[in-house]
């Protein structure tokens, strides 16, 4: 007995070391330098300074004053840097016959943007709530009018709605290009809000219809809640799409209501004494800001909600 206690006590002190013969247990750990990661992240680093490159040449060339930028180094940061450009590009640069910079066409770009943003996304989130939960006769017909004009070139239809316009009496100003962003903006929009909602549970929908709810109750209470993300994709697509816009910007509206983007347009094109290239890389950074803004605070909401909206339904 006494032996084979003492082969069992044996045994008992040789399993912890068998163990550690054999090695640790699990996957094993993944290389930190291996091809794979080296492949992909040298890949997504030299793309990253491809598309970074262009925007620190911007940035320091409307830092530096033209003396300095005659030298020809365009990669070089500035030896004094001076905002002076950013302020002529603000309120002195000439955009035509005047010369008040890009401050005017800005207020005009937040006057157009406001109210376009919020109109579109508050009709296009209703269609897309009616499409597809609350479809009634002739809905599949509606829908695909609306799709059929996300798909027109918007230059086929630029002289009618011009002829539009001037009947309406709004040719030349920001109401009437207010009204042609929330039109062209609504088919997108539409289509994303339906594919979104009809991946949210029918047996919410179900449920809040027993409890005595209507089109709106629901819509306020139960969809609204739920639908953040998209909300955000259409915001971005709406500021992005009518901030950056120059085509009816400039036919639609007279000189004094350009957009902040036509009369870039008008500074950078400038054929009148020197070409001041620091002004003219302000001009574009102010003219980009704003998309840029949206973007950089909204941008994994913007993520979630193509993911969730445009691939169902």
């Amino acid at each position: 007995m006494a032996n084979v206690g003492t082969l069992a006590s044996t045994m008992a002190a040789e399993e912890p070391v068998r163990d550690r013969l054999d090695g640790p247990s699990g996957p094993r750990p993944k290389k930190v330098f291996s091809r794979t990661n080296i492949i992909v992240y040298g890949t997504l680093f030299v793309v990253a300074v491809y598309y970074a490159l262009p925007l620190y040449v911007m940035l320091v060339t409307s830092l530096k004053g033209m003396p300095e930028i005659r030298v020809g180094n365009i990669f070089a940061p500035p030896i004094e840097a001076t905002f002076q450009p950013w302020i002529k590009a603000w309120s002195e640069a000439c955009t035509g016959i005047n010369c008040d910079g890009l401050s005017r066409g800005f207020w005009n770009s937040v006057t157009i943007l406001i109210p376009s943003v919020i109109i579109s996304i508050a009709v296009a989130s209703v269609n897309g709530y009616a499409l597809s939960m609350w479809k009634f006769k002739g809905s599949e017909v509606f829908f695909t009018i609306l799709m059929i004009g996300a798909f027109i070139p918007y230059q086929v239809m630029l002289y009618p709605i011009v002829i539009l316009l001037r009947e309406a009496g709004l040719y030349g100003s920001l109401t009437g290009l207010v009204l042609v962003h929330v039109a062209f903006g609504m088919p997108i929009n539409t289509l994303l809000f339906r594919n979104y909602f009809a991946a949210i549970p029918e047996e919410l929908f179900k449920a809040a219809r027993v409890d005595g709810a209507g089109f709106w109750g629901i819509f306020v209470r139960i969809i609204m809640p739920m639908s953040l993300p998209i909300f955000v994709v259409a915001l971005i697509i709406q500021v992005t799409g009518i901030w950056n816009d120059f085509l009816f910007g400039v036919v639609y509206v007279r000189p004094e209501n350009y957009p902040m983007t036509v009369q870039l347009n008008n500074i950078v094109n400038s054929v009148q004494g020197v070409k001041e290239y620091n002004v003219n890389m302000a001009a574009t950074l102010l003219t980009g800001l704003v998309p840029l803004v949206v973007y950089f605070f909204s941008g994994k909401l913007f993520v979630r909600g193509i993911a969730a909206g445009a691939v169902k339904g």
